[in-house]
């Protein structure tokens, strides 16, 4: 299993950094398209969809990613999109992870359908808009959704005590969440300090948030962020659990499937747009 899982991270390293560096933001803008299409194919699946309705489901978010694109959408400033999201993965996000798993399919399901492919589409249209920010952004924004995860499982194995959600993931704790959003402080201060030392092509995410609320809201932005990742992850092992499958698929051998590594960064890509077009 772990050869596997080297082999499948090497692999999508492979394809995925020189379309990041890539000097155009389109290369990024296609691959980043194929892969929430997949996702949307995932989503339809977990949620009911029968095989042909949910390749039909991938196609839709890649239609509707590709108009989007052809449009000129990607890398506008401010967009009502970002904060539409914010406020569904908010308000939704909550309401969710309280009322658990068995409340899921009790939702339409062309409900679930039109949430997942709109969730992804805005995703997928912030994660585009975060390339033509500058590579520095768009790094320290997956950076934090990192180092969040990192130190949240970290800490939750050294101080874990309080389970968070003990019915959608029993292996989380509030002491992992904490712990969390102390790896993203200590990285932003780190990041902050980099761009003022070095020419880095474009600010951070961390940077754009000081300059705009200083160091209060710095923090507070933070927080909020990494406690967005952490929903963006409850909700989608929500759904798992409640259709019974462990990973969304078996797209990326080792790994599951592309749900699995992506589900903490649908809610904070928009939302970091939202909070820098402020």
């Amino acid at each position: 299993m772990l050869k596997q899982r080297v082999i499948t991270a090497v692999i999508l390293l492979l394809v995925l950094l020189p379309a990041m560096f890539a000097p155009m933001s389109w290369p990024f803008a296609v691959l980043t398209l194929v892969m929430v299409a997949a996702a949307g194919w995932e989503w339809g699946r977990l949620n009911g969809a029968s095989p042909g309705l949910a390749i039909a489901m991938g196609g839709i978010v890649a239609v509707l990613c590709g108009a989007a694109l052809a449009a000129g959408w990607v890398g506008l400033g401010a967009n009502p999109a970002w904060w539409l999201a914010c406020a569904v993965w908010v308000l939704g996000g909550a309401l969710a992870v309280k009322v658990g798993p068995s409340a899921w399919p009790e939702l339409p399901r062309l409900a679930r359908w039109v949430l997942g492919v709109a969730l992804l589409w805005t995703a997928w249209l912030a994660l585009a808009s975060a390339k033509v920010v500058g590579i520095n952004f768009l790094l320290s924004v997956f950076c934090l959704v990192w180092a969040a995860d990192i130190a949240a499982y970290f800490g939750g194995r050294a101080f874990g005590r309080r389970k968070l959600a003990p019915t959608i993931s029993p292996g989380k704790s509030w002491e992992g969440v904490w712990s969390g959003m102390v790896g993203v402080m200590l990285l932003a201060v780190a990041w902050i300090l980099a761009d003022r030392t070095w020419s880095l092509g474009s600010p951070s995410l961390f940077t754009l948030l000081w300059q705009r609320f200083d160091a209060l809201g710095l923090i507070i932005a933070l927080v909020f962020l990494s406690a967005m990742s952490v929903i963006g992850d409850l909700v989608e092992s929500l759904v798992k659990r409640a259709a019974g499958a462990k990973d969304s698929s078996q797209l990326l051998p080792g790994h599951g499937g592309v749900l699995d590594r992506i589900d903490a960064l649908l809610p904070v890509f928009p939302i970091a747009m939202a909070l820098i077009s402020i």
